[in-house]
């Protein structure tokens, strides 16, 4: 028997995805990484000062199912980390949403094992967002992470 689209793993991983490469990569131009920890892109075209790594966690497969996000936000000759908190500022405006009173950023939910993906009537919510302090690495990349918790209503 096939899992309803809300309960498929694909499903939630191509939507963040589809949502992070739209607004982070294309809109504001923003390297990205998915599942590499904190690898540094491999761009040959540029000099790379910063980026951001996603790195998807476990999921909890319940009627109000969730999936960790562990966002690592990077940035290199930045000696005050002024560009890291300008990187953080731009992610976390990506995060939440001031146009809703509750302040709770809505991602679109796609059934993607179909040409075109089909929006789902359910979203994905931004649940929680816990913060680390800068951390300055022995290459001298600074970084920050960024624990975020997605939840959504499944049918199991």
């Amino acid at each position: 028997m096939a899992l309803d689209p809300t309960a498929r793993e694909s499903n939630v991983r191509d939507s963040l995805k589809k949502f992070f490469v739209d607004n982070l990569y294309k809109t504001e131009g923003i390297e990205l990484l998915f599942d590499r920890q904190l690898a540094t892109p491999d761009v040959k075209s540029k000099e790379l000062n910063k980026w951001v790594s996603i790195n998807f966690g476990n999921i909890n497969p319940l009627a109000l199912s969730s999936i960790y996000l562990y966002f690592y936000l990077c940035t290199r000759q930045d000696g005050e980390g002024y560009q890291l908190s300008q990187l953080r500022d731009k992610v976390m405006g990506y995060l939440t949403d001031s146009t809703m009173t509750d302040g709770i950023k809505r991602i679109p939910f796609y059934k993607t094992n179909v040409n075109p993906w089909e929006p789902l009537e359910s979203t994905l919510l931004v649940n929680n967002i816990e913060e680390d302090a800068q951390i300055l690495s022995p290459d001298g990349t600074k970084y920050k992470r960024l624990i975020v918790t997605i939840i959504w209503v499944a049918k199991i």
